[in-house]
């Protein structure tokens, strides 16, 4: 019998909320992971990807890394990992160096053998590489194999990967698939094979609302997996429905029944009731204790005189259009993510920020636009042209074959009052097509600046759903930036070495 700790998605050093706290909270949620591994007296720890938050972590990050794994190696027990997206770089890994030091094995296409289990690994792979890569593993003679990996497999939510068909492809015949990115735990089988996710071991963001934990895999005779929890700090969610009248003093008083001690607060606001200013929410919470507030008032996107659309699936509709347009890879996955309801618009950035990251190092073809594949905007501006064209001339037809024959009499009666009066047939001297036109002889009034030859400016930025416009680069506040100095210096592997 062999039992094996199955985590991932540690995320070390994310400061989330920009929250030294909330920083240290990661490493303790990985240091009791450990602790429990030593406990348990596991035979192996694995790890399915993303130990960092950030490609390049803060020493202070590194340093609490190799404490943690150092504790581990003293008790005899071995770290086995991959490597996931949000740790990819060119050359060598974090994990690597981790290796070198003796304290965790990057597993691969050859199989480590632990008790009665092989494992393998399969490291993040981008989507635009996927299609050529071949699943050969080395053979192996223990009784159970697992192949560990990172990234988002059927049939669980928001996959983007074939697992059927990479069980079929791959030579070695796996009993269990253990895996990270998707910070939500699972289990499910697919054809003979467990497939599972441990989930992350801290909240990344709001939605993430069950409690964090990890896998106990055993094998024996058969592959069983056990659901472990961990002590976090507590997450206080409180979703509130203003009626009518309704106003802050009911959201304080719906706060008073909630334990803020400690705890990340996060609010989120919908209904007919008055304004609620954010900022008094998240100062009540915190003078009441709570770590952080933060509150989102979804009825700042509700707008009333919104056209009524419907398709019998509007996120479909959306893909189908973007894929008529012809984006890349890097966009319509992009596009994915701000999409998402399950993804806080907190962490929007975040997670754009670090795929664009990944691509950009280990992927820089799927910026490349790909072939339309229905109209594009030109032709589309084309034929609508073409249409309305076609449509003012069958009116101008209609126009003609109805009208009535003028009176001779009243339109001669009109002209000879208007030259009685002194007035000009036709618009008002301000409205007049000649003013200005130089062939009509005439000039343009003294009061009025000619038409300005440079090119328009620029648009206006895009705004948000909230109507606010996009937010700038994001820089570091004067608090961060003055306790940068030496714990949050972020380092390459190459300045490390």
């Amino acid at each position: 019998m062999t039992r094996v700790l199955h985590t991932g998605d540690t995320h070390i050093g994310y400061r989330q909320y920009h929250s030294p706290e909330r920083r240290a909270d990661f490493l303790a949620a990985f240091r009791q992971v450990v602790a429990d591994a030593i406990a348990d007296d596991v035979n192996a720890v694995v790890h399915a990807g993303d130990l960092f938050h950030d490609r390049r972590p803060a020493l202070a990050d590194i340093h609490g890394t190799i404490e943690v794994l150092r504790e581990l190696a003293a008790a005899d027990v071995p770290l086995y990992a991959v490597v996931g997206n949000h740790e990819r770089t060119r050359g060598d890994q974090w994990l690597d160096l981790f290796e070198t030091l003796g304290l965790a094995t990057r597993l691969g296409r050859t199989p480590r053998v632990v008790g009665n289990v092989a494992l393998y690994g399969l490291d993040f792979v981008p989507r635009s590489r996927r299609a050529a890569l071949e699943y050969d593993f080395a053979p192996h003679d223990a009784d159970h194999a697992a192949l560990v990996s990172h990234g988002l497999f059927e049939p669980f939510a928001h996959a983007d990967w074939d697992t059927e068909a990479l069980l079929e492809a791959a030579t070695v015949d796996f009993d269990a698939m253990l895996l990270g990115d998707n910070h939500q735990p699972g289990v499910e089988t697919v054809g003979d094979t467990w497939v599972t996710y441990c989930g992350s071991t801290e909240r990344t963001d709001a939605s993430e609302r069950d409690d964090r934990g990890y896998n106990l895999v055993t094998f024996d005779d058969e592959v069983t997996i056990a659901r472990r929890g961990l002590e976090t700090r507590p997450f206080v969610t409180v979703d509130l429905s203003l009626a009518p009248g309704e106003g802050p003093d009911r959201v304080r008083e719906r706060l008073r029944e909630e334990p803020l001690e400690d705890a990340v607060v996060v609010v989120g606001l919908s209904g007919a009731g008055e304004p609620v200013s954010p900022a008094e929410v998240e100062t009540f919470a915190v003078e009441r204790g709570a770590l952080v507030a933060r509150v989102t008032d979804r009825r700042e996107y509700e707008a009333a005189d919104v056209a009524a659309v419907r398709f019998a699936d509007p996120d479909e509709a959306v893909r189908e259009r973007l894929r008529e347009l012809g984006l890349s890879d890097a966009a319509l996955a992009i596009d994915e993510v701000v999409r998402d309801d399950a993804v806080a618009k907190t962490t929007v950035r975040d997670r754009v920020e670090g795929h664009v990251r990944t691509l950009l190092d280990e992927d820089p073809a799927a910026f490349e636009p790909a072939t339309p594949v229905g109209p594009t905007p030109e032709t589309l501006a084309d034929a609508l042209a073409e249409e309305s064209e076609a449509a003012e001339a069958a009116g101008r037809a209609v126009e003609a074959d109805s009208a009535d024959e003028p009176d001779v009499e009243e339109v001669e009666a009109a002209v000879e009052a208007a030259s009685d009066d002194g007035s000009t047939t036709g618009r008002a001297t301000g409205d007049d097509e000649s003013a200005g036109d130089p062939e009509s002889g005439s000039e343009p009034p003294a009061n009025e600046e000619p038409a300005s030859e440079d090119p328009p400016a620029e648009t206006a930025p895009a705004t948000a759903e909230d109507g606010a416009t996009a937010p700038p680069a994001q820089t570091e506040d004067s608090a961060e930036a003055d306790a940068a100095a030496e714990d949050d210096a972020q380092v390459t592997m190459e300045d490390y070495l």
